[in-house]
């Protein structure tokens, strides 16, 4: 998995990027099909905004968080992405076949 990390109006120090990079190893656990993360950090003033584009097999994902601190715009994107991912991962699983198995046709 390639992560891409870019800042607008703000420096990538490495404490960022490790931190980024930490994050991101949490929805590779869920989801092993991601082929790219592209990350993009801006400071707009006091607002500090994250936002994300995932490509996964089968589709993008991309979700953004403004807050008062980058460590947190962070966070609340990671969590977003997180339950994308989640819900990505369900619509692939093919629910049918299970419920064909546990019809009595007696």
């Amino acid at each position: 998995m390639q992560v891409n990390l870019t800042g607008h109006h703000i420096e990538i120090t490495p404490a960022l990027k490790d931190y980024v990079n930490n994050k991101v190893s949490r929805i590779n656990r869920h989801f092993e099909s991601v082929t790219s993360i592209s990350c993009i950090l801006t400071v707009e003033k006091l607002r500090h905004k994250a936002e994300a584009k995932v490509n996964v097999t089968g589709g993008t994902l991309y979700a953004q968080a403004v807050e008062d601190d980058m460590y947190a715009a962070i966070d609340g994107l990671m969590d977003k992405l997180d339950r994308q991912i989640v819900k990505h991962k369900e619509k692939l699983t093919d629910h049918h076949a299970r419920d064909s198995q546990k019809r009595d046709y007696s």
